[in-house]
């Protein structure tokens, strides 16, 4: 695996590609298919399916997406993320064509579940999703359902020290999709030493994208919003990371 990666993260809600504004404020993009061909042809290191409303509605994983997008037989890696709550949901997930899942309100509900998860997949198909925020200078974990914040709680730090998951994506809650937003006391905060970290929300150019790469803890950035902007945006923002260990632009 690339030591660090740019992945590309497309938001749906109600089953259509939007730009996320602290998830409380989304725009139309149109199709997530059209969306995924592009970041596969421009060059990201993995493209992150994000189904925003699936968890909250206790509607499951968005099968028929999950299986339009595996129709295109992209390149480049596929994560999903949405309504995932039992081990043969996510197992189902990645025989439609998923080759990682991504793990949010499952976490909140019934930690067990991801290590069942890890029995069937194996730790490096699993990402667990931390909607993370400051308070009084600590993490605080960030329920999207319905806003509560609180630390992590015992069962998910166990699940991080045993190696669980494979990696942590830190979102930033309160700056995702804003310009310059990303907060990187999430990073310099957040336990767990050596678990691998995704760094994501307001990640919007490239000396941000280079602070967070040459974090040792940080193996991936994740960028939603400031990749729907520009055409080729992959290759623009790799073009200007030269130095960093980063597959080449197509």
């Amino acid at each position: 695996m690339l030591k660090k990666r740019l992945i590309g993260v497309i938001t749906v809600k109600n089953g259509r590609a939007v730009q996320s504004f602290g998830y409380r404020r989304y725009l139309p993009l149109g199709r997530p298919e059209v969306l995924a061909e592009n970041l596969d042809r421009w060059g990201a290191d993995e493209i992150l399916l994000q189904c925003l409303d699936r968890s909250a509605a206790q509607a499951g994983p968005d099968y028929s997406l999950l299986e339009r997008v595996a129709r295109l037989g992209l390149g480049t890696p596929l994560i999903y993320a949405g309504g995932i709550a039992t081990v043969d949901q996510g197992v189902e997930a990645v025989k439609l064509g998923a080759d990682r899942i991504c793990l949010d309100a499952v976490l909140h509900d019934l930690p067990a579940v991801v290590a069942g998860l890890r029995e069937q997949l194996g730790a490096q198909a699993l990402i667990a999703s931390l909607p993370l925020v400051m308070e009084e200078g600590a993490c605080r974990w960030v329920d999207y359902r319905d806003g509560s914040r609180k630390p992590l709680g015992a069962e998910v730090s166990a699940l991080l020290q045993d190696k669980v998951v494979s990696e942590v994506m830190v979102i930033d809650y309160l700056n995702e999709g804003l310009p310059q937003g990303f907060d990187f006391r999430l990073i310099e905060q957040f336990g767990h030493p050596g678990v691998p970290l995704i760094a994501f929300g307001g990640l919007s150019d490239a000396a941000q994208l280079r602070r967070a790469l040459e974090l040792p803890r940080v193996v991936a950035g994740a960028i939603g919003n400031f990749l729907t902007y520009r055409e080729h945006a992959v290759s623009h923002f790799k073009a200007q990371l030269a130095g960093l260990p980063l597959r080449a632009a197509s």
